[in-house]
C-alpha cells in the first residue's frame, strides 16, 4: 500500500494532484503556506512549514507516506534539501518534478547572475522602472538601488508596507500570456527585468516580450541542490508510482 505526499505551490504540483487523485492513489497535497489564497487541490491538503528536517520525518512517519514528490518551485532550495534528509532517514521514496530551465535564444539580452545580491549589484546606474518578477520574499535587498521605480507583479495585495519607497503593484495570477505580458511591459513603461530562472510555459511569455521589446533582463540561476531523481513529466511520476 502506497501514500503519496506532494509538496506543492506550482502549476505541475496541481496538474500531478489531479492525476493522482483520478488513479486513485492515497495521498496528501501540502503547500508551504506563502500565498494566501492557494488553489483548491482535489486531495487532502495541509498548509505550512513542516518544522526542518525532523519536522517533515516525523509527519512521514506519523501519515505513514511511502512516496514524497517535491513539486515545490525550483527556488525553494531549502524544502528540497529537507525532503532529500527526511526521505533517506525515514526509507521515503522521493523524486522531483521539476521544469526544465530557460535558457537564452537569439536577441535576448540576459545577464546571468547566481544570487538576489548580484541581481541587486546589476541594477547600478540611472533610474529605470525595473519590473522585479522575484515574489516578495527579498524585495527589501533591492531598497538599496533606489534611484529605480519597481513595478512588482504579485498574486496577493500586500497586507503591510512594501520595503521600497518607488513602487508599484499589478495583483495577477499565472500562467501568463504573451498578450496580457506586452501589455503589462508596454503600459508599466518597463526597461528592466529582473527574474528568477523558473523555467517551464507559466511564466515564460515575458522573455518573449523582452526579445521582442529589446528590453535587459537580469535572470537569477537556481540554486545547487542535492543529487537527486528529478523528472520533468507528470508522466515520468506516474509510471514512477505505478512501478511501485
Amino acid at each position: 500500500m502506497i501514500k503519496i505526499l506532494i509538496l506543492g505551490g506550482t502549476s505541475e504540483a496541481s496538474a500531478l494532484a489531479s492525476a493522482v487523485a483520478k488513479l486513485g492513489f492515497p495521498a496528501i497535497f501540502s503547500y508551504a503556506g506563502r500565498v494566501n489564497t492557494p488553489k483548491p487541490q482535489p486531495l487532502p491538503t495541509r498548509i505550512g512549514g513542516f518544522g526542518g528536517v525532523s519536522g517533515l520525518a516525523a509527519f512521514l512517519a506519523q501519515e505513514h507516506i511511502t512516496h514524497i514528490v517535491d513539486a515545490t518551485h525550483p527556488f525553494a532550495a531549502q524544502m528540497s534539501v529537507n525532503v532529500s534528509a527526511a526521505a533517506a532517514q525515514c526509507g521515503v521514496k522521493a523524486i522531483a518534478l521539476t521544469r526544465p530551465a530557460w535558457r537564452p535564444v537569439g536577441g535576448d539580452q540576459w545577464q546571468s547572475v547566481a544570487s538576489i545580491n548580484e541581481a541587486v549589484s546589476a541594477l547600478t546606474g540611472p533610474p529605470q522602472r525595473v519590473l522585479l518578477a522575484i515574489g516578495r520574499m527579498h524585495l527589501s535587498a533591492f531598497a538599496t538601488q533606489p534611484q529605480h521605480h519597481y513595478v512588482l507583479r504579485l498574486v496577493d495585495p500586500p497586507t503591510s508596507p512594501l520595503p521600497l519607497d518607488d513602487v508599484s503593484t499589478v495583483i495577477d495570477r499565472g500562467p501568463f500570456t504573451l498578450k496580457g505580458d506586452l501589455a503589462l511591459l508596454e503600459t508599466q513603461r518597463i526597461q528592466h527585468i529582473v527574474c528568477k530562472n523558473s523555467g517551464g510555459e507559466g511564466a515564460a511569455s515575458k522573455l518573449t516580450v523582452a526579445r521582442m521589446l529589446g528590453l535587459p533582463i537580469v535572470m537569477i540561476e537556481r540554486p545547487a541542490l542535492p543529487l537527486r531523481h528529478e523528472v520533468h513529466c507528470i508522466d515520468d511520476v506516474l509510471n514512477w508510482l505505478s512501478d511501485r
